[in-house]
């Protein structure tokens, strides 16, 4: 990658929006909990708002002041938008009710985010095996037949 692609992707790829977001932590932290950890694919607008209005109410109750003063449905809509791409919104056949899920972007960066608080087990046994059989292999391979 050069410098320009990257100019580009920071400019329009919808998983770098987000990260850059103002508001990312509540969007990526309230999308993780609703999508990601239960495992749904999509919701209808008034569950996934209800639940917004939820965390909403809570962090305002938690920080004592409103940090969010927009209503759910607008935060889902503004989430929803071509210009940030973060969930795509449809209507099921038959319904009337939008339903949302999240887009491949979105999923990315809640992996990536959750990739990146793990930290990575380095096995000291697994290690001392892998030496000891690699001395083994040194032996065997070093060890002359004294009848030829």
């Amino acid at each position: 990658m050069d410098y320009m692609q990257l100019v580009s992707l920071r400019q329009h790829h919808p998983a770098w929006r987000l990260l850059r977001a103002d508001n990312a932590p509540l969007i990526i932290s309230f999308l993780q909990q609703t999508f990601v950890a239960p495992n749904l694919r999509s919701l209808e607008q008034t569950t996934l708002a209800s639940k917004l209005d939820d965390l909403i109410y809570s962090l305002h109750q938690n920080f004592g002041e409103t940090l969010f003063p927009r209503a759910a449905s607008a935060y889902l809509d503004d989430w929803a938008d071509n210009s940030n791409g973060w969930l795509r919104k449809f209507y099921q056949t038959g319904s009337d009710e939008a339903h949302y899920e999240l887009t491949v972007a979105t999923e990315k960066v809640i992996e990536w985010l959750n990739n990146l608080g793990r930290r990575q087990f380095v096995g000291t046994e697994s290690r001392l095996l892998a030496i000891f059989d690699l001395l083994r292999q040194v032996v065997d391979g070093s060890e002359t037949n004294p009848e030829t």
